[in-house]
């Protein structure tokens, strides 16, 4: 799993290095700090966070909030507002992009891990949560390993298996994890490369190497057709 990369946006260089050590003792992948909006908008493109800590006042023309709506209008990842100032005022200015989470400085260790856990846990709200260990969020899974959220791209889920009320993801390097859900759950979560190809079987199609009769092959696993499926699966290859 890929650890949670997250970007702190903050024009006082000491302050956001400390930010950026801890959210490494936490366990996530801190980026390198950017200290104004052109900065951050070309670590955005490059580096491509999952979640973004951005402080209101930075220096330059555009602030904080500025880059909000930016990333609000690309619809990338959640944000979490970071500010000394918790006048009603600049509040109020912050509401209207809709911030996942509130940070008001100075915080704590434990403020700053709960912040990024509840900003994941409500921006997935809008793209599909499945349990509190495991969220999704546009292109991919986040799995909760040892108290943090880790990453499972899609393009990595070679297919999923259920298991009784759990499922087995199956990555391409062999790695498998478990979490608690359903296929049904999942199914409609996913992108347009899963198919289901049983009732206890979801493919990556761009994994599928082989069709026979009543079974298909994944990498080196063999999965069963279940008859009500073959034709969805069919119509699925042809359209990819």
């Amino acid at each position: 799993m890929d650890k949670v990369k997250v970007l702190v946006v903050e024009d006082e260089i000491i302050i956001a290095d400390s930010i950026a050590s801890t959210i490494e003792e936490l366990g996530y992948l801190p980026l390198e700090p950017a200290i104004n909006y052109t900065e951050a908008m070309e670590t955005i493109t490059k580096m491509k966070p999952d979640i973004a800590i951005l402080d209101i006042q930075l220096s330059g023309s555009k602030s904080g909030i500025d880059l909000a709506e930016k990333i609000q209008e690309m619809g990338k990842f959640p944000f979490i507002f970071l500010t000394s100032n918790a006048d009603i005022t600049t509040i109020n200015e912050a509401k209207k992009v809709m911030p996942s989470a509130y940070l008001i400085k100075p915080f704590s260790k434990k403020e700053l891990f709960t912040s990024i856990e509840v900003a994941l846990y409500n921006y997935s709200q809008k793209v599909g949560q499945l349990k509190d260990d495991s969220l999704i969020i546009k292109d991919a899974m986040f799995i909760k390993d040892d108290g943090v959220y880790h990453k499972i791209r899609f393009k990595d889920i070679t297919y999923i298996k259920s298991a009784h009320i759990y499922i087995e993801i199956v990555l391409c390097k062999g790695k498998k994890h478990l979490i608690r859900s359903s296929l049904n759950e999942i199914i409609n979560k996913l992108d347009n490369k899963f198919v289901r190809v049983h009732r206890g079987y979801i493919i990556n199609v761009d994994y599928l190497e082989q069709i026979e009769p009543s079974t298909l092959k994944i990498n080196e696993d063999i999965i069963p057709i279940g008859k009500k499926y073959r034709q969805q699966i069919i119509k699925k290859v042809n359209f990819v």
